[in-house]
């Protein structure tokens, strides 16, 4: 279990992801910080979060879980979301677009909408290290930047498999999956990991290349039912 130190102040932040849908604090520093109602909490640091009891238990960096009426005790940074039964209004929030509008080569008929991103702070780590890696590799600064997206019942949300940073997801609604392929193509899928409320996979999907950058199977998200997911992005500063 991660020592206990109480010597910076707490910091909660309101972050406006889905106004009115979803309601979204970040918590620097967290001590003896009460969770009211059932919320989902995401670890967004590089050390374990210290969740009460009895008995008490970490949360580890990278992941979730969903507490009702209980306690973080200690957290260096944490989000918590509360979300409602009925997300149905979620793409006409301020800021929300179909994920065409930003990116104009992707498919205009797949239904995939992004919402407002948004900077929660700094953090420093090994990324070989924080991606499971047998080798010591070189802590660098990284940007840790949050927004929401939706894809309604039955929506594959497209194979890819690049990105310049590390990207984890977190489900937020409803049921969907993270897949891994082969190819660019569905029928070399090799891995499906489920995706529940409160959600996250356990280790980022990439890997540390030679260079810096990071590489990625290709990989897509696709919901089995209405979905609404966190993704969390560590860029190195300075590279966004």
């Amino acid at each position: 279990m991660a020592a206990r130190t109480d010597v910076t102040q707490t910091v909660t932040t309101p972050v406006d992801l889905a106004e009115g849908v979803v309601d979204a604090v970040v918590v620097d520093h967290a001590v003896d910080l009460p969770v009211v109602g059932r919320t989902i909490v995401v670890n967004l640091a590089r050390t374990p979060a210290v969740l009460g009891g009895p008995p008490t238990r970490p949360l580890l960096p990278f992941s979730s879980t969903i507490l009702a009426d209980a306690t973080v005790e200690h957290a260096e940074r944490v989000m918590l979301l509360r979300v409602g039964d009925d997300v149905s209004g979620i793409t006409g929030a301020p800021q929300w677009c179909h994920f065409a509008d930003l990116l104009p080569a992707f498919p205009r008929e797949t239904g995939l909408y992004r919402g407002p991103r948004t900077l929660v702070g700094t953090t420093t780590f090994d990324p070989a290290e924080a991606l499971g890696e047998e080798r010591v590799g070189v802590p660098a600064e990284f940007e840790v930047w949050v927004n929401l997206w939706f894809a309604p019942e039955g929506t594959d949300c497209s194979i890819h498999n690049r990105h310049d940073f590390i990207e984890i997801h977190s489900q937020v609604h409803g049921y969907g999956r993270m897949q891994k392929f082969r190819a660019d193509d569905h029928t070399t899928l090799y891995e499906d990991q489920l995706m529940g409320p409160g959600h996250t996979p356990p280790v980022p999907f990439c890997r540390t290349r030679a260079d810096g950058g990071f590489s990625y199977p290709w990989h897509q998200y696709r919901a089995d039912t209405d979905c609404v997911w966190l993704a969390v992005e560590y860029h190195r500063t300075g590279e966004r």
